[in-house]
């Protein structure tokens, strides 16, 4: 099972550098990613998604190679890369599995403006590291799926405090939110 976590960073820029950060984790084989997305807030207000994983791309690079062994059986590799892209590309664009836009955007109204937030959906990951990894970047824990102790565990990390944990609301808890939702098309990146 993925597990959801949203920390949210009092400027722009920030989200961006944790993506990169749990990229390079997700290169070293220590972190497998289901799907990232950082969202910024500017001054007017305006909530932009900057997806990490292009899915109509992906679809067309699997559509191709699919499309390449049946038309090589076929005897026309050609014609079977071009309906594979094809085919490909509007699976990715219509099945996606990963966080809904629609409940990132919700979200990020609870933001301030000229923040960022990173929402990652993580499908594995040793959460002492990656906790160590996102403390380094501070932030405030917005929402979670992970049990009541890692939540705790990387709220602590993410504030600086020391170790000693006492009880602690679960994020959802900290504002209202609306409840998750996977699964939702994804039409814009803005």
């Amino acid at each position: 099972m993925s597990e959801l976590i949203a920390i949210v960073y009092p400027n722009q820029h920030r989200a961006q550098d944790v993506l990169d950060a749990v990229q390079r984790l997700e290169h070293a084989h220590l972190v497998d990613l289901q799907d990232a997305c950082v969202v910024t807030k500017d001054a007017d207000e305006k909530v932009r998604l900057h997806q990490s994983v292009n899915l109509v791309a992906r679809g067309a690079l699997g559509g191709m190679f699919w499309g390449t062994l049946i038309g090589l059986v076929l005897l026309n590799p050609i014609v079977g890369i071009a309906t594979g892209a094809v085919a490909g590309a509007a699976t990715g664009a219509v099945v996606y599995h990963g966080i809904s836009d629609r409940f990132m955007r919700e979200l990020a109204e609870h933001m301030s403006r000229e923040s960022s937030a990173i929402f990652l959906l993580v499908r594995r990951a040793p959460v002492d590291k990656v906790t160590r990894e996102l403390a380094a970047y501070g932030g405030r824990l917005l929402h979670t799926s992970l049990s009541s102790m890692d939540e705790e565990q990387l709220r602590v990390a993410l504030s600086g405090a020391p170790t000693a944990i006492t009880e602690l609301p679960p994020a959802a808890d900290a504002v209202s939110l609306p409840a998750l939702r996977t699964g939702a098309h994804r039409h814009s990146h803005t």
